[in-house]
């Protein structure tokens, strides 16, 4: 495992988190009642400080009222304002050295404000969801919100026993006592504060396919009126699973888990292990299956592979919409040659003023960056030819799971599989702005060499596929 720790602040969002320390696992307790709104929790944050002592240190947490607080069992100063929480620990923390922060706080949950309206803890018609991505994760809880930090949890919430809740991770307790239910996750692998996933609705849950011995359990949560479309639309999604690990490599989690919201969302949001659809991505046609293949591809470019700052976001939205395409080439829909056509005739009559690597905070979620990004991924592709192609993603994937990433990470990996210097691509597709000609060649099977499945031929997944 690879982990590109950036030396200052985000560049985008120098507001959020705090590089002078790194957390390695919150344990956080919430109890959440839906009809008033109303959050209180408790944190323990085991951390170790870097280079330099710390007599400082920040955290990030929405307007909520702050009970206990202390640094290694002591009480510090702090002040907290505008979602920051400065802390200056009794005593100077040493270089190098752990320390625990413990904290309560309590207060009604919101969205934080963002340049794209409100991120974060949303309270819905009849529950709760958090999707946080980029900076949303302090809406409801203390965290170092940065990317690149990331730690294990150890998630418990509390809530009226008519409410399920849903987080990424494995299961470890549910607890029923008089009205109220305790539902404690673990999540062992390294995560980032953004991709912390909660749901908390009446949901009615589903075991996706049989996972047999040694596969990974896919679990659906759904409201009762719409698990009929549901289980249309999201049928193919174990075939997704193993065409994944077969082109990418072994699932990263020990499981995956999809929420449906009777609420409609712009659009689903991934979350480690969990991804987050509206009622309008359930229409019993697969109207929204490239989506279901998109989010699950985050599992593996975005979530286990994180960017070390958002920055190099097109490595996650880039790598996920080429996805959408191989799962569309070896399901019977376009091929990838194809979707990039399409892909490139749209960008052709749009601005060109986007450089993938480094796109700027106001553009980082344009469809430009998704459609450039998969086009860039094509680019590598028809450069390094399938047989490299494949070797070169199942390695980056496997090189870095837990860690975080660079695009320039990312171009020296591509050149170690090629037999001649990129440099070119990469200068027209990730740094230049101005849209290169379509790349054409090498996509002729998407099959990487030597995988120890049996051959199947195009459209083995049955018909019907959606482009």
């Amino acid at each position: 495992m690879a982990v590109q720790q950036a030396a200052g602040p985000d560049p985008y969002f120098p507001g959020n988190g705090d590089p002078r320390y790194r957390v390695h696992r919150y344990e956080l307790a919430v109890d959440y009642r839906p009809g008033p709104n109303r959050l209180s929790g408790s944190a323990r944050i085991n951390a170790i400080a870097g280079r330099a002592a710390l007599s400082e240190l920040q955290l990030n947490l929405a307007d909520f009222k702050i009970g206990r607080l202390r640094v290694d069992g002591r009480q510090p100063h702090y002040t907290h304002r505008g979602g920051r929480l400065r802390i200056r620990p009794a005593k100077a923390v040493r270089a190098g050295a752990a320390f625990t922060v413990e904290m309560t706080w309590s207060g009604n949950p919101r969205p934080v404000n963002s340049p794209w309206g409100g991120i974060g803890f949303e309270e819905l018609t009849d529950g709760a969801l958090v999707a946080s991505q980029p900076v949303g994760a302090p809406s409801w809880y203390p965290c170092n919100d940065r990317p690149a930090d990331k730690a294990s949890y150890q998630i418990s919430v509390t809530t009226p026993s008519a409410y399920s809740v849903v987080a990424g991770g494995r299961l470890l307790t549910r607890t029923t006592k008089a009205s109220t239910t305790t539902w404690v996750y673990e999540q062992a692998a390294p995560t980032s504060s953004y991709l912390v996933g909660l749901s908390i609705g009446k949901y009615q849950t589903v075991l996706l396919g049989d996972p047999g011995i040694g596969g990974v359990p896919q679990h659906g949560h759904i409201p009762a009126d719409l698990l009929p479309r549901f289980s249309r639309d999201f049928a193919r999604q174990p075939r997704m699973m193993e065409l994944f690990e077969e082109l990418f490599g072994p699932y990263p989690f020990d499981e995956y888990a999809v929420v449906v919201t009777e609420e409609e969302l712009d659009v689903p949001v991934e979350a480690q292990g969990l991804s987050l659809f509206g009622a309008n991505h359930v229409d019993g046609a697969r109207g929204s299956e490239r989506l279901v293949a998109h989010e699950l591809a985050h599992q593996w470019f975005g979530n286990s592979v994180s960017i070390a700052d958002w920055r190099h976001i097109w490595l996650n939205e880039g790598l996920a919409k080429y996805a959408e395409w191989l799962w569309s080439e070896r399901s019977g829909g376009r091929s990838a040659q194809q979707h990039a056509g399409v892909a490139h005739r749209l960008l052709a009559g749009m601005a060109q003023d986007l450089r993938l690597a480094d796109p700027g905070r106001k553009l980082m979620f344009d469809d430009r960056l998704y459609e450039r990004g998969g086009l860039a991924v094509h680019a590598v592709r028809c450069a390094l030819g399938d047989e490299a192609f494949f070797r070169m993603l199942r390695g980056w994937a496997g090189q870095h799971r837990g860690g975080s990433v660079t695009t320039a990470m990312f171009s020296a990996h591509v050149s170690r599989f090629a037999a001649e210097p990129l440099d070119e691509v990469f200068d027209a597709w990730v740094y230049g702005a101005v849209l290169p000609p379509l790349p054409s060649g090498g996509s002729g099977s998407s099959r990487p060499s030597g995988s120890s499945r049996p051959s199947r031929p195009s459209g083995w997944f049955g018909k019907g596929a959606s482009g």
